[in-house]
């Protein structure tokens, strides 16, 4: 090659460098890209707050089809719209255990969570480079499209979000000749697949009643939609806040608890959603079994010392799972020492918290204590504290220990678990109470909390006195 040739290729190199360097440097509009029925759609990166899989959406009655529900992002709860009904597209029947593609988008105040049939990836593009929409591209109204890119020999339609979802839009007159038309497939209800006929969905839309995905949403969540009226979706989305931010689990073990608690925490604060974590401490505050994580009364040392059933055995033992701190152990071990005077106590108290468990044996007790129903259990320390004598301290054993795992225990008299199931899963509140069984002496009794009951599931007798339950093997 010549040298004026060599010349030639460099400079042309160099060119097609630069042209590319700026290129890059000019991109200044970024999209989502996503299909929808096997075509290329795009979203501005900027209404989308993130990309997520969830399946299972709290069906809301008396919606659209193209809303499948609601559902509980990280406390937050959203409405869900499936693109493809609302764009007059045909779904297959729904799989509930299949999860669903979404993109969880921003418009306005409002979150959305849209459901496609792929999410493929973010492209950069220059503004010039987006063509006006034309009715050729995509089988949706013109409206709703923003404009035609091209991008790596691939065509996308980019949509209009802001027009989508906006509930100013809704308000607007539809534009002549372009009239809103209503879905036709509905599938969003886990009992019913079946396409809505055309002449119902036509009158539903010559009613005047279509709203946007952003008055539905808005609707949802200020509680002036049907929602509100049906409890049973109002007890779920506490159900699920709680678990989110208590990680306490609505089962059988407390749902007549929740139920009539929603009806009271709704009437004091005027809300059917909780928020935030203050929500959940609020909703739960009465849920707690009495001197929770402080020493007891006592009345209530009292009413306990009553419902402990008589037994001779030489020995007592005891499972106290979720013993916290040690006020609750220490306190039960004196009453069990004052019900069964001439037994050994055994108390087999377990936490999953490693720090209260390796601090309860140094427990220092309040001087106030020595004048109360613990004086007889409690011995003063050379430097003026009182403690438990050793009497008491030697009848329990603390333990590092998860009651979900494997409980290597004797056959025991007492199962004393008070509020522990409802911080459980469900798995495992029928696994830790088929454990109840099989570990439970004849005569033994379990006590769990005060506003717990024992899993449907189960079959247990039961002694009340007072607030507390002594259940028994059936």
């Amino acid at each position: 090659m010549s040298a004026e040739n060599e010349t030639l290729v460099t400079t042309e190199l160099a060119a097609q460098l630069e042209e590319k360097k700026e290129n890059a440097a000019i991109v200044d509009f970024k999209m989502v890209t996503f299909s929808l029925a096997d075509k290329d759609y795009s979203i501005d990166i900027m209404h989308v707050k993130e990309i997520a899989k969830a399946g299972r959406f709290t069906y809301v009655p008396n919606t659209l089809p193209f809303v499948l529900g609601v559902y509980n992002l990280r406390g937050e709860i959203i409405p869900i719209l499936d693109l493809r009904i609302f764009f007059n597209i045909e779904v297959p029947p729904r799989d509930e255990n299949k999860l669903e593609n979404m993109l969880i988008l921003q418009v306005e105040d409002q979150k959305f969570g849209v459901v496609v049939d792929k999410i493929d990836k973010v492209i950069g593009v220059q503004k010039s480079t987006i063509q006006p929409p034309h009715p050729l591209f995509g089988d949706i109204n013109i409206k709703y499209i923003d404009g035609v890119v091209e991008s790596n020999n691939r065509l996308y339609v980019l949509l209009d979000i802001t027009r989508i979802f906006s509930s100013k839009e809704a308000a607007e007159a539809p534009m002549p000749g372009v009239p809103f038309e209503k879905p036709q497939k509905i599938v969003k209800q886990p009992q019913q697949s079946a396409p809505v006929p055309k002449a119902q969905a036509a009158a539903v839309a010559q009613s005047g009643m279509v709203k946007s995905p952003a008055d539905i949403a808005k609707s949802i969540s200020s509680g002036n939609s049907a929602a509100e009226e049906e409890t049973s979706v109002d007890i779920k989305f506490i159900s699920e806040s709680l678990l989110t931010y208590k990680n306490f689990t609505v089962s059988s073990v407390n749902s007549s608890w929740v139920k009539h608690r929603y009806s009271e925490w709704s009437k004091e604060t005027k809300k059917n959603q909780l928020q935030n974590s203050d929500d959940a401490d609020s909703f739960l505050k009465t849920f707690w079994s009495q001197f929770t994580g402080n020493w007891w009364s006592k009345e209530y040392a009292d009413a306990l010392f009553k419902i402990l059933p008589d037994n001779a055995a030489k020995q007592i033992v005891v499972w106290n799972p979720g013993c916290g701190k040690g006020t609750e152990t220490y306190s039960l071990a004196c009453v069990l020492k004052k019900r069964y005077p001439d037994a050994k106590i055994r108390i087999y108290a377990q936490d999953i918290d490693l720090l209260n468990v390796s601090n309860a044996g140094l427990m220092s007790v309040p001087a106030n204590l020595a004048s109360d129903w613990y004086a007889s259990y409690l011995t003063k320390k050379a430097n003026g504290e009182y403690t438990f004598n050793q009497d008491i301290k030697d009848s329990i054993m603390f333990e590092y220990h998860d009651c979900k795992n494997t409980n290597a225990l004797p056959m025991v008299d007492i199962i004393f678990a008070r509020d522990i199931l409802s911080l459980l899963d469900e798995k495992a509140q029928e696994s830790v109470v088929a454990d109840f069984i099989e570990k439970m002496k004849g005569n033994a009794i379990a006590i769990i909390g005060e506003n717990e009951e024992m899993p449907d599931s189960f079959s247990f007798g039961e002694n009340a006195v007072g607030t507390l339950v002594a259940y028994t093997k059936d």
